[in-house]
């Protein structure tokens, strides 16, 4: 890519690229440098502008994220996606779901095929989730399809998120059936996969579910350990984040808030934020100590923090 850099100086797929690749080596203002300069040579590209938006949004710089969200929904209006992932920046930074949910009713009344789209459907899924309504996240599920939904390379099929709904509406029984087909499903990617961190950060989610506890904790330090942050930034963190649940999951929540700590220290991410943590039901067997409400409130937006 460096050869290309030279040989290609106004080439806005060079920057895009190089972006990309030291996105995840962790070179958080390199990349964001080939991101603004393949901007700058291509200002309407949407792939681009998606790009890094969603980079700024993962950094936590919601304002200038937001910035470019409006500059692709002006170049592009009737994008569903665009719509989705603009709504879902207010859940993120501002623990609102307002937007969301207004985006997703307006999509669904105008254009009820887009609803279909794995980026709306997901965004359903997880507005959903964090308003706890049961009903409305099914839908969703059965919109999503064979789809599934998770966060970069940590993809979970719709068994399991069946299982999450279920859990979430204290139906222990349907939940626990969910999640045992769910492992059938997992295991099987695993086996495909042995040495893959995301697919055994996946099945370690489903065990902590089960209740497997020992195996639930062992597969969720064999997934940082296969995929640590140093190997892939963008992933590697997912490991964190997952892990964190599962501690959460299996009732070691010294472990849970532990690493919870360590992935808010880093300089992006794209699970934790102030209102996936205060909203979705991942996190709700932390709810109420004091360690994870710490960790909550110093993501609080400053205005929400000083009032």
């Amino acid at each position: 890519m460096e050869v290309a850099r030279k040989t290609l100086p106004n080439d806005p797929r060079v920057f895009d690229l190089i972006g990309n690749i030291t996105r995840r080596q962790g070179k958080v203002e390199e990349a964001l440098r080939n991101f603004e300069r393949a901007l700058e040579l291509d200002p309407r590209n949407l792939g681009i502008l998606w790009n890094t938006a969603a980079y700024y949004q993962c950094l936590r710089r919601y304002a200038e994220s937001a910035t470019l969200w409006d500059r692709a929904l002006a170049i592009e209006p009737d994008d569903a996606g665009i719509k989705v992932d603009r709504a879902f920046l207010e859940l993120d930074w501002k623990a609102d779901t307002r937007p969301l949910h207004r985006t997703i009713d307006f999509i669904r009344e105008k254009n009820p095929a887009a609803v279909q789209s794995v980026a709306v459907a997901a965004g359903s899924f997880f507005c959903a989730l964090a308003e706890r309504d049961a009903a409305a996240a099914g839908n969703a599920l059965v919109a999503l399809g064979e789809n599934g939904f998770g966060d970069g390379a940590v993809h979970f099929n719709r068994t399991f998120g069946e299982a999450l709904v279920a859990r979430m509406s204290k139906d222990e029984a349907k939940a626990r059936a969910a999640f045992a087909a769910a492992r059938i499903q997992q295991e099987k990617v695993v086996q495909a996969q042995p040495n893959y961190g995301p697919a055994l950060c996946v099945l370690g989610v489903i065990d902590a579910g089960l209740g497997r506890k020992e195996d639930a904790l062992r597969e969720g330090r064999r997934a940082i350990e296969l995929m640590p942050v140093e190997k892939d930034s963008f992933n590697g963190t997912h490991m964190i984040d997952y892990f964190a649940i599962i501690a959460a999951w299996v009732g070691e929540k010294d472990l849970a808030c532990e690493q919870l700590a360590i992935a808010t220290r880093l300089p992006w991410h794209a699970t934790i934020s102030y209102g996936q943590l205060k909203l979705l039901p991942y996190w709700d067997p932390l709810r109420g100590d004091p360690r994870f409400e710490k960790i909550v409130a110093s993501l609080a937006p400053k205005e929400m923090v000083s009032k």
